[in-house]
């Protein structure tokens, strides 16, 4: 699956978060705990090297617990903090506020021992692909709304300062894809946990990308929520039988399959199938 969608504002983006760089503290770089690897954007290392970074799986609460713990494990042996979070949680709001006190200590301990005085508040950097839960980050650190949230990419188009009490001025940005996904599979994962504007998809190719995913790796899942009783069937037996179950249907008694699509999707993006996780560090070293 090749996709290419570089808005604007994207490659924009880049160019002001390079700018902004040198007045930032520590980076934080969400991304989505069901694809980890996926919706890292390698552009990211490449704009924030050498500053410190916490990498924040949010929607841990979507993602299956055990292969998190591994990816928790996984960036601590490349030497990067990481967080399993919630971005509705008003608990791991402190956790994500201890990491960057921690991080930024070496640093502010050099400017009072310089004889400065550590009176301004930690500058951070939020930054990720489109739809990983930024804004909704950011509001629930300053207990308010500030940026604006949505379901789909591309809600937030400029960067912005947002003060958080005395103690934190986070920078949001837009998320910024890189221009081209070259790995099949890194598209689809984008793709089915909505990183990526529908407008762009074939929601039945996705469907079928989903479907093959659980069958694998969730089986117990897929049947256990569409009450199957199995799944050695080719797919479009699966797509009748789904269809069937939830009443989607066409005039003349035939099931819908681009109903049935989207109602598989939109399960799967709710938690309605589960707790899953779309990969696990072994992937990336294949």
């Amino acid at each position: 699956m090749t996709i290419q969608w570089f808005p604007g504002h994207m490659a924009k983006a880049k160019r002001q978060v390079t700018e902004k760089l040198k007045l930032i503290d520590v980076v934080l770089e969400l991304v989505d705990a069901r694809i980890p690897y996926s919706s890292r954007n390698p552009m990211i290392d490449e704009i924030v090297s050498g500053k410190p970074r916490v990498v924040l799986l949010n929607k841990a609460d979507l993602a299956d617990p055990v292969k998190t713990d591994d990816w928790i494990a996984y960036f601590n042996e490349q030497g990067i903090l990481s967080l399993a979070i919630n971005a509705h949680q008003k608990d791991d709001m402190k956790k994500i506020i201890a990491a960057c006190k921690e991080l930024t200590e070496e640093k502010f301990a050099k400017m009072r021992a310089k004889g400065i005085k550590n009176t301004r508040a930690i500058r951070a950097l939020i930054i990720g692909i489109p739809n990983v839960g930024k804004s909704t980050l950011i509001n629930r650190l300053a207990n308010k709304t500030i940026a604006k949230t949505g379901d789909r990419p591309g809600v937030t188009t400029a960067q912005s300062w947002i003060k958080v009490g005395k103690e934190f001025e986070l920078l949001d940005t837009p998320g910024i894809l890189w221009p081209k996904f070259d790995d099949e599979n890194v598209g689809y994962r984008l793709a089915v946990t909505g990183a990526i504007k529908e407008n762009l998809l074939d929601f039945q190719d996705l469907a079928v990308f989903t479907l093959k995913f659980l069958i694998k790796e969730y089986p117990e899942r897929l049947m256990e929520r569409y009450q199957l009783e199995k799944l050695d069937v080719e797919i479009v037996e699966l797509f009748d039988q789904i269809g069937k179950l939830r009443g989607c249907f066409m005039s003349g008694g035939l099931v819908d399959y681009d109903k049935t699509a989207e109602l598989i999707l939109r399960d799967l993006r709710s938690g309605k199938l589960g707790r899953i996780t779309f990969e696990k560090p072994a992937d990336i070293l294949l």
